[in-house]
């Protein structure tokens, strides 16, 4: 059996234990031993930092996480024995090895980390470097966190010339000179596995190079290589080799880590060529440009850490508590982006910005755009993000649904403006569900809808229950905002 069981009295002396526990403490007889010294008195990671006390004194199963001296990780589980007459006095504890997935975890953290650092410059910085400067320095911390962080040595970075779908060398450590230089295109056929993946957009694992027809030359002795595309927003701009001189090097692990961090590198590699378009515009419009890019990736990972929290809650309190930081960390990238974007550009080099009309009812303002189609979700964007407003966009009910529930412990949204016709509900069936979930008669919805376009009689059922405002499209900019403005006064909305 895998797993440690224990029997445990309350003073968390064992009782009696299995063979797993004993091997791990490296004791025969744990009878009368303290469960914490029997393994090596290990930190109480949480969540609970007393389970065992937990457990008895509630009656009801508690768990946590322990990390051992040998950089081993435990996850507990104490379930109260029941007797009768009187409170639970004994515990069976479940013990799981969970060093791997620990490990792991701290990993991908760590490479997260690394990949926010590839261009991470402060304005001083930035102001004094030429753009191939950046360029080198991006280069050597890719190098730096590659080596060291994820223990690759050969390594081959190609960025794809959209015009002429060639791959241009970027980076390359260990590999021969010939194959440095080789000519390659975007193509799945007769240019080696960075072609295919290139072309494909699918990573590539070469277990055997000597047996692969797609495997091309590189590093001297390589038996097996790794190639994943570098993507951004979907679109392939290059790719990333990695090779070893002994075959089935590569795990499916490795194959994990170097897809997060490649996503990072290509956002690095996107942000300096930002850096490059900005140079004559305004810091304004740097992070304007920035943040329509990641706009609706944002709004993607909100919606399925969402969906995902949907299928958790209730079931596993770890997972929905990790979830939910994922979404507020996704909610912060775009403060982020924000002092970012300033910083990239001094704003004294730049002139200032043609002004336009402010709206301080507008500002902090939360707003959910519901729409399928994903120019309008960009567009929503695009508007009311310049007037303050923080926007996030679902491409169906459902999702939404999910997103407004999950909204409400922090003040939920201002406003929800949806399309009539969402791909799983009408505007009316969506504005009951929203009802329903909010539990009020005052729903901050607005619906959007064309010109006598009303399947259903929904505009006309949603007035008569009490709907705030319909924009029918094409609406102008001061008609969305001034219906905006509207509904967030309506709903009595005050958020600070």
């Amino acid at each position: 059996m895998p797993d440690g069981v224990v029997l445990l009295d309350s003073e968390n002396s064992i009782l009696w234990a299995n063979g797993q526990v004993r091997h791990w403490s490296g004791q025969e007889n744990l009878s009368g031993a303290n469960f914490y010294s029997a393994l090596g008195s290990p930190e109480i990671l949480g969540p609970d930092f007393c389970p065992f006390h937990t457990a008895l004194a509630t009656g009801t199963a508690s768990s946590s996480t322990l990390r051992a001296d040998d950089h081993r990780y435990f996850h507990v589980h104490a379930a109260p024995v029941h007797e009768d007459g009187g409170p639970p006095r004994h515990l069976i504890v479940t013990v799981r090895d969970v060093s791997l997935e620990m490990l792991q975890q701290q990993k991908l953290a760590a490479i997260h980390q690394a990949g926010m650092e590839l261009a991470d410059l402060t304005p001083d910085e930035l102001f004094q470097m030429s753009v191939r400067e950046r360029i080198e320095l991006l280069k050597s911390n890719i190098l730096h966190y590659t080596k060291d962080l994820l223990n690759f040595e050969v390594v081959e970075i190609r960025l794809l010339d959209a015009k002429t779908g060639r791959l241009e060398p970027l980076l390359a450590v260990g590999m021969e000179e010939e194959a440095a230089n080789r000519v390659l295109f975007a193509q799945p056929q007769n240019n080696g596995v960075t072609g295919f993946v290139a072309a494909t957009g699918k990573s590539y694992l070469c277990e055997d190079t000597t047996e692969d027809p797609l495997y091309l030359s590189g590093a001297l002795g390589a038996k097996s290589s790794l190639t994943v595309p570098l993507t951004l927003h979907d679109d392939v701009i290059g790719t990333f080799n990695v090779e070893s001189p002994e075959p089935r090097a590569f795990s499916e692990s490795d194959l994990q880590f170097l897809e997060i961090f490649t996503r990072d590198v290509a956002v690095a590699l996107n942000t300096l060529e930002l850096l490059v378009a900005e140079k004559a515009s305004t810091a304004a419009e740097s992070v304007e440009q920035i943040h329509a890019a990641v706009a609706l990736p944002v709004d993607e990972i909100l919606g399925e850490a969402v969906n995902l929290m949907e299928r958790y809650i209730g079931h596993e309190p770890e997972v929905v508590e990790r979830l939910q930081r994922i979404l507020r960390h996704a909610r912060d990238i775009k403060q982020v982006i924000q002092s970012v974007g300033q910083k990239m550009t001094p704003v004294q080099a730049h002139p200032q910005p043609l002004p336009f009309e402010r709206r301080p009812a507008l500002v902090n303002r939360r707003v959910l755009l519901v729409d399928e189609d994903n120019t309008v979700r960009s567009a929503g964007h695009a508007l009311l993000e310049r007037y303050g407003c923080v926007v996030e966009t679902a491409p169906n009910g459902a999702q939404a649904v999910f997103m407004v529930r999950n909204m409400l412990p922090e003040g939920g949204y201002d406003v929800v403006i949806a399309d009539i016709r969402l791909p799983d509900f009408s505007g009316y069936d969506f504005m009951l569900k929203l009802r329903e979930i909010m539990n009020t008669d005052i729903v901050p919805l607005i619906l959007m809808t064309g010109f006598g376009y009303d399947p259903g009689h929904s505009i006309v059922k949603s007035r008569q229950a009490g709907l705030q405002a319909v924009l029918y499209k094409p609406f102008r900019l001061d008609q969305l905002l001034d219906t905006v403005e509207q509904v967030i006064g309506v709903s009595g909305s005050v958020r600070t």
